[in-house]
């Protein structure tokens, strides 16, 4: 005897059975959509008895909206990038979206990007990275928003990629005065990736600060964002008697590296010996043993805005205008600085 085929339950076999409309059940598995609590428990328990589960891709053939955002992340070394992850994904998760998560090698992320067009996602943020004019025209004329995070495009591009970052150039200008009150007067400066726009932005800042004040960088040095670069160029910076007083480091992550070598290879005391402050303010920053100075870039409110202009972006179906967010921050003081040095008399 053949068994007859199991068949599958349909939004239709669900409708008549919850004695709801068909756009009642549609509503119901559709994140974000109206619909009462009283008709919401009756389709679920309709489909908790048909075994009914909702097509996703189907859903996204009728309304041309696939639900996925493609999440484009750098630098996951960076301690930074994995807690920018966990709450950019918790919040599109919140708002009924999935994310597709690529991890980028470079600077530019054109073949990642290309490819996350093969699964028509609804969207796509790049957290430090970036993309060419060229593809980010491709992504606007397909009406797919883009958001950057934690960084901006090249002067000169296209409009059509919008942004969100902290406030870079206040970070530095604040790390300079605070530098400079503290009375350090051979001030360090190690950089992050030289073409990027997170350093460019904070280095430029970070000399107008000192210029206000009757300074420049003493010294200066390029550590990637990396930590074994930054750990070199410590050993080459301050492994000299003719060393800088002070030091700001373009990450955490590199700061970290730094104050090792100073502290275990080169037996220098800080802040005593050599003042050090970072940008980022990870978690790691506050414990004991680091207690490092450092600019905070802040995480939750930079994680709202970019969801926020996504949203916006899809609603208005690309017809926003692309918009770049900066972010206020604030200068962390800990450990790792002297304190405001007292007025001459």
């Amino acid at each position: 005897m053949i068994a007859p085929m199991k068949t599958t339950a349909t939004s239709t076999d669900v409708a008549r059975l919850a004695n709801v409309s068909q756009s009642a059940v549609s509503r119901t598995f559709t994140p974000g959509a109206s619909v009462s609590e009283q008709t919401r428990q009756r389709v679920m328990e309709a489909a908790r008895k048909l075994g009914y589960r909702p097509n996703a891709h189907a859903r996204s053939l009728i309304t041309k909206r696939s639900r996925i955002i493609g999440l484009v992340l750098s630098h996951l070394e960076n301690l930074f990038y994995p807690a920018a992850l966990e709450r950019l994904a918790r919040r599109l998760q919140h708002d009924g979206y999935h994310v597709l998560l690529f991890i980028s090698d470079n600077q530019n992320s054109d073949e990642l990007v290309q490819e996350i067009l093969q699964y028509h996602v609804d969207g796509i943020v790049l957290a430090a990275t970036t993309l060419s004019s060229v593809l980010a025209q491709r992504c606007a004329d397909a009406a797919i928003p883009v958001v950057l995070f934690n960084r901006v495009m090249a002067a000169g591009s296209p409009a059509t990629v919008s942004s969100v970052r902290s406030d870079n150039m206040a970070g530095g200008r604040l790390v300079a005065r605070h530098l400079c009150e503290a009375g350090y007067k051979r001030i360090a400066y190690i950089a992050g990736q030289e073409e990027s726009s997170t350093n460019l932005e904070r280095e430029r800042g970070f000399r107008e600060g000192l210029a206000e004040r009757g300074q420049r960088i003493w010294a200066r040095g390029v550590g990637n964002y990396d930590q074994q670069q930054a750990a070199e160029v410590a050993r080459q910076m301050f492994g000299s008697a003719e060393r800088p007083d002070s030091v700001f480091v373009a990450s955490d992550h590199m700061a970290f590296a730094v104050m090792d070598v100073l502290r275990h290879e080169l037996g220098l005391r800080v802040p005593q010996d050599v003042g050090l402050v970072g940008f980022d303010n990870v978690p790691q920053a506050a414990w004991p043993s680091y207690a490092l100075t450092t600019f905070e870039q802040p995480l939750g409110p930079m994680v709202e805005a970019t969801a926020d202009l996504l949203q916006r972006h899809l609603q208005e179906e690309g017809r926003t205008r692309c918009e770049n967010v900066v972010v206020p921050g604030q200068l962390v003081l800990r450990n790792t600085t002297r304190p405001r040095a007292p007025p001459a008399r």
